[in-house]
Order: C-alpha cells, then structure tokens, then sequence
C-alpha cells in the first residue's frame, strides 16, 4: 500500500488552489439519480470516495463520463433499486442513494453501512425520516428494505442536524406531492450547494425564517449542469499547514466565509490573516503560538472535519490547549500516532489537553481515518528528519493531489509503495 515520505522542517509558501468540495459532490451525483436526463458536473474531486460514487451510479445504471474534473450522467437503460454489500462497504456516504430510489421506485434495497473508525454514525435518522413519509424500513440479513405504496408529505423534526439525513430526506422529498418540512437540518454550506442543484434540476427547495427546509413535490426532475462549491475543509486543511510550518501562503478559489470560526481562532492563535472574497493569505508568524480550547459543533460552528488539523497546531503552542470533540465519540485516534512525534498529548473521552513541545520529531506513523491522516502529513512538514505516513489510502478520500499541492509549496513529500518502488 501507497505511503507518504516526508522530509520535514520546510516553511510552505506560495499559492495553493482549492479542489471541490467532496462533502458536496457527493450528494449531487447521487441526486442524478432523480431524472432520466443528462447532467453535467463540474469542480468535481478526483478522489477516491468520487470514483466509489461514480461506480455505484454505473452499477445503478447510469452511463458516465469523467474528465478533467467534469462528470456527465446520462441515462444507460433502465434503473436497479438496490445496491451490492461490496460497493456500499466502500464508502458509508453510498446510503445516500436510498432517498432518490425510494422516491422514483417507492422501494429500495440497501445494505446497512459498516463501522466507522471514527465512530458510530447510525442511519436512524435516515430511516425515521422515511417513515414519517410513508415508508416501512425492515432490516433483515444485514440490509435495509424501505418500501411504501404510497409516500405523503410530512413535517419531520430531526433529532440530530445529521447531513446526510438531511441530504437524503431532501432528495426524497423533491417529488413526494405536497409540501414537506424538514425541522433541526444540518446548514452546512454542502446542503446549500446540494439545494441549489436540485432547484436547477426543477425543484422547488426555500429555506424558512427559522431555517427549515420547504419542499413542495414536482412529478419530475429534468437535467442540470452544476459547478460544485470549493472545499473548506481541504481550505481550512492548507491554512492550519501553513501556520504550523510558519509559512507564508495564500489558500485561493475558496470561498472563506464557510470557515469564519476558524479565522477568528487562527488570529487568536497569533496569526495574521488577509481574507479576500475567494482567497485566504496565511502570513508568516515567528511568534509564540497561542494555546485555545476549541469545540467541534455542527455549522457554523468549529468543524469536526478540521479538529485533527487543529490539534496538530496545538501541539507546537506555547501553554495547554484543549480540544473538545462534541460530534464523534472515537475521533482522537490520531493523538496516540501525535505523541509517537513527540507531541504531549492526554485525552479523556471528549476531551483532549495538549500541551505544546518546542519541536516535533520524526517517526514512522499511520492514519486510522481521513482526517486524522491529514493531521499526521502537517506534524511530518513541521518535524526534523523523515515522516513515514502509512495507510494513505485514507487521506485519498478527500485530498485531491495532496503530494502534488505540498510540492508545489515547497515541501518534500513524496508517494511510495513499498511492494512496487525501490526505497
């Protein structure tokens, strides 16, 4: 398997231009799968969880095309409604795909996503939703049949503000006649870019005074040409790189309010920051880093994609910081592989304390999820000798040409195979 070698100590500097948002693209090729028409999409990531998308869309039975980051989606004969344990294994996002089935085929059948390394992410509140829309949900060797005779328009209160609930709920919902409300909904700027792409597919999606989603049914859906969000994550990912290297970059084709609560802490941390309309310039800081306690909350607040980046900053601040990570149970996996480096580092369920060290030093280490993998490139940019980062596989899922980004700001990183590249 792929590993990552890193030569540490090098400040990144230069300009480094942000991918689409996978969060986004996601759910929007997913929501093809609610017209027989064409579609077109653009600023989609080449990553690993897209290429899973795209084959569960082919083996559903669309015809695609993708090249040079755009994917058509054209029709390729008659629909399945139900989906291999072998593809939805893969990538816990593909029971997305239940919504758009369950509405165009009023049944679908889908295999209950596995584990989660960073935690329990149940489907609950999917299927809750579907019921108060008419469906039955029967789980039975493993997958999950939602059905209905008939599916009815409903108020649903969702108890967590989950995204992909609110994503697969809304995509159901588009042609359920009558008016559908969606109480408690994730507002992350992903749902906004998925929104927009069904209202320009014919839907009819407003945003209530206190937030809720309105969805008034439409018999059908016709085809879209859409340009998905930039990432925020990846955004937010580049900037934490660029201060804790003390380098000097600008983060551009961003859109920088989506990460509001990450400038305000960066600049509480000691950095100081241009925030442009689509670009972000990190400037070079030799001061003392400043120790914060952050807590990861839905949108708009502190994101729990970014804690493990963040984390990794901390560790070179002068004092203690804390982090409390609110959304996930099991997400510090990447604390134990900081401390290999040199980091000091306690945690106790939600809570972990970090205390910061002059340095970080290299080690060989491994990523147990995307995030937390990301988190272990910056400590190996920041850290003296070579950082050997294993199970990239991981970091593939949502970091578009990462190496290639990282070289071209001046580090020194690079892919290896172990089974295939002489060392």
């Amino acid at each position: 398997m792929d590993r990552f070698l890193i030569e540490g100590g090098k400040k990144l500097h230069g300009t480094v231009h942000v991918s689409g948002s996978k969060n986004a693209a996601l759910p929007i090729l997913v929501a093809t799968l609610l017209t027989d028409e064409p579609c077109v999409i653009h600023r989609v990531p080449n990553l690993r969880d897209v290429r899973t998308t795209l084959k569960i869309l082919e083996y559903l039975g669309k015809k695609i095309t993708y090249q040079n980051n755009t994917v058509t989606i054209e029709p390729n004969g008659k629909l399945k409604n139900d989906l291999p344990y072998e593809l939805v294994k893969q990538m816990r996002a593909s029971f997305w795909v239940a919504g758009p089935l369950l509405a165009r085929f009023k049944q679908a059948e889908i295999p209950l996503p596995g584990g989660c390394a960073i935690g329990v992410r149940p489907v609950d509140i999917h299927l809750k939703g579907f019921e108060k829309l008419g469906a039955t949900c029967e789980t039975k060797a493993g997958n999950v049949l939602i059905k209905a005779d008939k599916l009815n328009a409903a108020k649903i209160v969702l108890r967590f503000p989950s995204v992909g609930a609110t994503q697969n709920l809304l995509m159901c919902a588009c042609l359920i006649a009558g008016e559908t409300i969606l109480e408690n909904v994730a507002k992350e700027p992903e749902i906004d870019d998925v929104i927009a792409f069904l209202n320009d597919m014919g839907a009819d999606i407003r945003v209530g005074d206190k937030g809720q989603l309105i969805i008034t049914g439409v018999k059908t859906l016709h085809g879209a040409e859409h340009t998905v969000v930039a990432d925020r994550i990846e955004t937010g990912s580049y900037a934490l790189a660029a201060a804790a290297t003390r380098g000097d970059v600008t983060v551009s084709g961003c859109v920088p309010e989506h990460n509001a609560i990450l400038w305000e802490d960066l600049q509480e941390a000691g950095f100081t920051l241009d925030i442009g309309p689509d670009s972000v310039h990190v400037h070079a800081y030799d001061g003392e880093i400043k120790p914060l306690r952050v807590r990861t909350a839905p949108y708009p607040g502190f994101a729990t994609d970014l804690q493990a980046p963040w984390m990794t900053l901390m560790t070179l601040c002068n004092g203690t910081a804390e982090v409390d990570e609110d959304i996930f149970e099991n997400r510090f996996m990447h604390a134990p592989e900081l401390v290999r480096m040199g980091a000091q580092i306690s945690t106790e369920k939600s809570l972990a304390r970090v205390t910061g060290v002059k340095e970080l030093s290299a080690a060989h280490v491994q990523a147990s999820d995307l995030r937390g993998g990301f988190a272990l490139v910056m400590a190996g940019l920041c850290a003296k000798g070579q950082t050997e980062v294993e199970r990239v596989y991981h970091i593939d899922r949502g970091y578009e040409k990462l190496e290639e980004k990282l070289t071209a700001l001046g580090a020194n990183i690079r892919r290896y195979n172990p089974d295939k590249d002489e060392f």
